[in-house]
């Protein structure tokens, strides 16, 4: 397993998925997404695996109302607003390889441990 997980400092679920993942002995990378930011084939790879740009939005953060993210008219906006602002995804995020998952699901992750 090749696990990263995107979280922020403060967010208790990304606080859940590392002792999820440090009770399983399953070893992973932590990346602080508000000060490092996601890369774009990284952010392309998590997209292939969500529904909608919604499901990676964290709609409760201070910043999606102070910036006016619901108005905004394009999907290419919201994307350079994600760039721009990284504290606005939702956390945490997980990848394994090809596969990700958005917030905590230790039920998805279960099964990618008996792959």
């Amino acid at each position: 397993m090749n696990i990263q997980i995107f979280g922020k400092s403060k967010c208790f679920d990304t606080k859940k998925a590392e002792r999820w993942f440090k009770e399983r002995r399953i070893k992973f990378q932590l990346i602080d997404i508000a000060k490092f930011g996601m890369s774009n084939k990284e952010f392309d790879s998590i997209m292939r695996n969500v529904n909608s740009l919604d499901d990676i939005i964290d709609k409760k953060s201070k910043l999606y109302e102070k910036l006016f993210i619901k108005h905004l008219a394009s999907e290419s906006a919201v994307i350079d607003s994600l760039f721009d602002n990284p504290a606005l995804f939702k956390t945490p995020i997980v990848r394994n390889k090809q596969k990700a998952t958005i917030g905590y699901k230790p039920e998805v992750w279960e099964k990618w441990l008996d792959q």
